[in-house]
């Protein structure tokens, strides 16, 4: 037994052309009727309670109908309440309607019109004559735009812009506050004195020990990262502490429970940095020391893109090209080069030294390296030496899938000519350091000598 009317199937039916309807038919009608108007009744109940309400309104009815997927209801989306009057058609039919408003045509006829809206128009106003603003109404005034306003806002905002402004004491205050422990506190304060301590080198192992392998200390990676970029951007001069810096960022690396991507790009230049700096440390300082200080930074660079490349699509590329630029500087120091040098290498690999570096090496030999060793001064011609070194690490990848050595022709005379073409082929395409270096391997290693003539351009073999 249903609660709906069967009756009221009929009526329906008879007003769609269906004149007789079996019992049986409106019986099932009318239960399903009653179950598709409890499951709309349910959903509508749930918009309620969700929109914190206690009285059921259209709305909820019609969002119900919505996630039903049934045609919502038309001509009763109204925010007043709706009054329903009751007419009998007889003895128990009651109809149900809306009652309209009744409108009293004598108020309304002498109710005041209402004023007559402005029609659309246009108007032009100069913002600024020759650079002058001009003072009317429609431009802001002057007073509007204090020097206050202009200052940097924000949690990434410039304190040293504010001060060159003349608001010594500014302090900007972050829209959000990034709460952290007590516990994580002391522990960065500790790791920050400890990898920092020269005098106490077990403390400093332990420190970077600790980053290495301690998963609970995620919420720090900004602020190390930051405390690094302070350390290397403040302390140039002083290899002990990019040192100790980059040991900090390598073993943030190297912790697997810590997720880097979002930091990749400002723990990037923090490397580059130390990698292809003009100035790294003090005169007293050996320069053993500074090009391992670059050695150090490259391999970190090395890992980043090993590591993050497929996330950070540009990162290769950038690394590339801020390499290539201080390469081709022939105003850079000799530290530099060595730096953009084992970059590009490690970067680029065998296609970059070939179409990079092998067209360069003279240019470089003459401007920086020949100066340098002919100049008398021990640390240049270390300088000289080291970057002659990368020069020939990097062009040792050219010696993979070198072909059969091409043999001359028997005889003393034709094996001096053969030497002689060949040193001067290589003081002509590398410079004259350079090639004499590459040419002392002919004899120990002649695929490598044979590898770089294959691959210098224009250049015959020397067997032809």
């Amino acid at each position: 037994m249903s609660i709906w009317n069967p009756d009221n199937i009929r009526d329906v039916a008879e007003s769609v052309g269906i004149a007789s309807l079996h019992k049986d038919v409106a019986d099932n009608l009318s239960r399903d009727v009653e179950f598709r108007i409890g499951q709309v009744l349910e959903e509508a109940l749930k918009f309620m309670r969700h929109a914190k309400r206690t009285t059921l309104n259209i709305q909820d009815v019609s969002q119900a109908l919505r996630v039903l997927e049934v045609e919502p209801l038309y001509g009763y989306e109204s925010t007043r309440p709706l009054r329903f009057g009751e007419a009998s058609l007889g003895p128990g039919q009651p109809l149900f309607y809306v009652e309209d408003e009744e409108v009293d045509f004598e108020k309304l006829i002498n109710a005041p019109l209402p004023k007559v809206p402005r029609e659309i128009s246009l108007t032009a106003h100069w913002l600024a004559v020759e650079g002058v603003q001009p003072s009317i109404p429609q431009n802001p005034t002057t007073t509007s735009t204090d020097s206050s306003s202009l200052l940097p806002r924000g949690p990434s905002a410039n304190p040293h812009l504010a001060a060159t402004s003349g608001a010594d004491n500014l302090s900007v205050k972050p829209l959000v506050k990034h709460v952290i422990s007590k516990e994580l506190n002391l522990y960065f304060d500790r790791i920050c004195i400890a990898v920092l301590d020269a005098s106490n080198e077990e403390y400093r192992f332990a420190a970077l020990a600790s980053l290495r392998s301690d998963p609970a200390i995620h919420q720090l990676v900004p602020y190390l990262i930051q405390f690094a970029a302070e350390k290397i951007t403040h302390n140039s001069n002083s290899l002990f502490i990019l040192t100790q810096t980059l040991h900090l960022l390598d073993a943030l690396l190297s912790n697997p429970s810590l997720y880097l991507d979002p930091y990749v790009g400002n723990i990037l230049p923090t490397c580059m940095t130390c990698l292809i700096g003009r100035h790294l440390g003090t005169a007293s300082d050996t320069p053993q020391s500074v090009f391992a200080l670059r050695d150090l930074a490259c391999s970190l660079v090395l890992s980043l893109i090993k590591k993050y490349s497929s996330s950070t699509v540009s990162l290769k590329p950038r690394v590339a090209r801020t390499c290539l630029r201080n390469f081709l500087d022939s105003h850079k120091p000799l530290g530099t080069i060595y730096g953009a040098l084992i970059g590009l290498t490690k970067t680029m690999g065998k296609e970059g030294v070939r179409q990079l570096i092998l067209p360069n090496c003279a240019l470089i030999d003459a401007r920086l390296i020949k100066p340098a060793v002919n100049e008398g001064d021990e640390r240049k011609k270390f300088e000289a030496d080291m970057v002659v070194a990368a020069f020939l690490r990097a062009l040792e990848v050219l010696e993979s899938n070198t072909g059969e050595i091409k043999e001359g022709v028997n005889g003393h005379a034709t094996q001096e000519k053969r030497e002689d073409y060949v040193k001067e082929k290589l003081a002509a395409s590398l410079g004259e350091v350079l090639g004499n270096k590459v040419f002392e391997f002919d004899k120990q290693r002649p695929k490598f000598v044979e590898a770089v003539l294959e691959n210098i351009k224009g250049l015959p073999s020397p067997g032809d």
